[in-house]
């Protein structure tokens, strides 16, 4: 199996998503496609290349995210995955709906020809800013288990971090832009939540707090985690985006 292409979901309760929506339409830039799925889902369109974000209108709370896995065989993939520990949820048309071993939700979908990542945009700060990783948040019991899955569905390059042994990271090939931060939680549930890379933490931040978001922690040089308008998290961090 070869992940072709990888895209992050914002799941977000009805009566929240409409803000929710307006905000990540600011943060990233992008305009909003057209609405599929009984108007549960829409696509974050860049004004160029292919997209990284999409939306999902959700009945339950609390906001949360997960990963689509875009891939050539359906079939095939689905069964390679399941041989390695994941467990499917349902399958509706083109889209499978599974939970890893630690129970992390992601899908398996289609891959429609995606090759070409956004650039990021600059904003009036100067800061340049782009979505290009998804965390997965991994509780400590099934933490080594959960890595070596997402290492064998991947195939990816694994990179371990020894100045913060809490965290590892999978870094795909060319042309895939999205890559994958597996975090060791001391508590807390399995799940997945997006982080932006900046050139300027402290002026990313400062714009997304303007657009609603709420400072929860700052890392100083390193990163911030905020909440977005529906009490989602997610991270924004000191890497160079990319251009």
């Amino acid at each position: 199996m070869t992940v072709r292409w990888v895209t992050g979901f914002l799941d977000t309760p009805a009566a929240d998503a409409a803000a929710a929506e307006r905000f990540w339409l600011a943060v990233t830039g992008t305009t909003l496609s057209a609405r599929r799925g009984g108007g549960v889902f829409a696509t974050l369109l860049p004004a160029a290349g292919d997209a990284l974000l999409r939306v999902q209108v959700v009945g339950d709370p609390p906001a949360r995210g997960h990963l689509d896995l875009h891939v050539d065989a359906l079939p095939r993939a689905t069964a390679a995955v399941r041989d390695l520990g994941a467990r499917v949820v349902r399958v509706e048309d083109d889209v499978v709906v599974l939970r890893s071993p630690a129970g992390i939700v992601f899908c398996l979908v289609p891959w429609d020809g995606e090759a070409v990542g956004p650039a990021a945009p600059v904003w009036p700060g100067g800061q340049a800013s782009s979505t290009d990783q998804l965390c997965l948040d991994i509780p400590d019991s099934g933490y080594e288990r959960e890595v070596a899955f997402w290492r064998a569905v991947t195939g990816w390059r694994h990179e371990p971090m020894p100045d913060c042994p809490e965290f590892e990271r999978l870094l795909p090939p060319p042309p895939v832009p999205m890559r994958l931060l597996l975090q060791r939680l001391q508590s807390g549930p399995a799940g997945v939540h997006v982080d932006l890379a900046c050139s300027d933490v402290d002026a990313e931040v400062a714009r997304h707090v303007a657009l609603g978001a709420t400072v929860v922690r700052r890392n100083p040089g390193d990163w911030t985690t905020l909440l977005d308008p529906s009490g989602r998290p997610y991270c924004v961090t000191a890497r160079p985006p990319s251009r």
